[in-house]
């Protein structure tokens, strides 16, 4: 059976966050318009540094909760990491939809409300209604990813 656009992109997603660097929780993110991708993201360490598996994790070390102390992070999130890909090649992502393999923090709702992203689709939770409720009262359409409401 042929996939629905929206279950199309995130197994792509998922396969982008398989290049994640990061050693607590691997992210994939992609920014797709008129059903094409405009750019992907994943979460790691910024270009030509070492990556969290060389030097360690900061917020690991200090036991800091999932959600908490983003600054003490090395690495960009997936969706940051998504928009400025668009952005190094020219590329707008106004009108477009982000899908990701986890829901999006403040700090990245707060950049993709700005970018324009108009619908999210996420597939796993994370610890932050502030940026759900950013999201909605920007009028972002929301879409949790359930996998048993896949066709």
């Amino acid at each position: 059976m042929r996939p629905s656009w929206d279950e199309y992109f995130m197994d792509i997603t998922k396969v982008v966050a398989s290049r994640s660097t990061c050693l607590r929780r691997k992210v994939g993110a992609i920014i797709v318009k008129d059903k094409h991708i405009i750019a992907t993201g994943y979460n790691g360490a910024p270009s030509s540094l070492p990556h969290c598996a060389e030097v360690g994790c900061m917020r690991e070390k200090l036991q800091v909760p999932s959600g908490e102390r983003h600054e003490l992070c090395l690495g960009l999130h997936a969706e940051q990491n998504a928009i400025i890909q668009a952005a190094v090649h020219g590329a707008s992502v106004q009108g477009g939809t982000l899908y990701s393999t986890t829901q999006p923090c403040i700090l990245c709702s707060k950049m993709l409300i700005n970018a324009g992203i108009k619908r999210i689709v996420f597939a796993g939770p994370y610890p932050d209604t502030l940026a759900l409720s950013l999201l909605k009262s920007a009028g972002v359409e929301l879409s949790p990813w359930l996998e048993e409401e896949k066709p």
